[in-house]
């Protein structure tokens, strides 16, 4: 099927969330809807305002340029566009630039009777993001608890961040983030391994099918999950990662940690009776 006739056929109309046929159009191959207009808008104004922040600064540098976040003793307030208000409007332009994309990509969807597993995937990711600058500052009473937006000023941030309450690692939700992360790796990692070593045999031998690949994992350990199973496991792991990487920042100061560190936080299992 070449790309014309494969565009014509999902080139369908409807499906939009608002606007109705009014922004129900494209730009060559690519649907834009009302949420791609309002996606290319944060997107021009927010990096218009990082550019013109950086232009006070001290370098051009992009490993060091930082557009920083209000002082704490602002509170929730507005602050001078050069002490922080900047952040606050690029903040705002950022949440709405991922969340127009993600509704976007509902209406795409949409218009092709598919599930919204896509959309709901990307939705964790700004989750993700929405919990560091806007709902953590938010719990906290100040916007001075996000992070900067800068490549070295980020990284200090999140190791300050760690630091700050003695251990990270001692953080439960952490615990099980990480854990996520690298079974989602780990599972890829072999499903991804599995695959090539199937489609590329060696010289003068045929290429595998996906009964040699459940096969292998049948006499490796007794089961496979197939290949649709593998990338709905994948999803469901890579999922879990970023809500629990988002419940550990978010449950780091606002939730606990007022009277100390993660580490304390496990006397509960050193107070329990059945050690008595």
């Amino acid at each position: 099927m070449s790309m014309l006739s494969f565009e014509q056929k999902y080139r369908v109309r409807g499906g939009t969330l608002l606007g109705g046929d009014l922004f129900d159009f494209w730009a060559g191959p690519f649907y834009v809807g009302l949420f791609g207009v309002t996606t290319i808008f944060f997107t021009i104004v927010g990096v218009s305002l990082i550019l013109w922040d950086a232009s006070h600064g001290p370098t051009w540098n992009v490993w060091q340029i930082s557009i920083e976040p209000p002082d704490v003793s602002y509170g929730l307030g507005l602050a001078p566009l050069l002490e922080g208000g900047n952040w606050q409007l690029i903040t705002i332009c950022a949440t709405g630039a991922f969340v127009s994309w993600a509704l976007r990509e509902v209406e795409i969807c949409r218009k092709l009777g598919m599930g919204y597993h896509v959309p709901i995937a990307f939705g964790v990711a700004v989750f993700a993001y929405v919990s560091l600058v806007v709902i953590r500052p938010l719990f906290m009473g100040a916007w001075g608890h996000g992070f900067p937006y800068g490549i070295f000023t980020h990284l200090d941030w999140v190791s300050n961040v760690g630091y700050q309450f003695v251990n990270f690692h001692y953080n439960p939700a952490h615990m099980i983030a990480v854990s996520f992360f690298f079974t989602t790796c780990f599972a890829l990692g072999l499903h991804g391994a599995l695959v090539l070593s199937a489609a590329n045999p060696k010289r003068g031998e045929v290429s595998k099918t996906t009964e040699h690949e459940n096969t292998y994992f049948r006499d490796i350990i007794g089961y496979s999950i197939g290949p649709l199973g593998i990338h709905r496991l994948g999803l469901f792991l890579a999922l879990n990662a970023g809500f629990w990487s988002a419940v550990c920042i978010v449950i780091s100061g606002p939730t606990f940690l007022r009277t100390g560190p993660w580490t304390t936080w496990w006397n509960w299992w050193l107070e329990m009776p059945i050690w008595g």
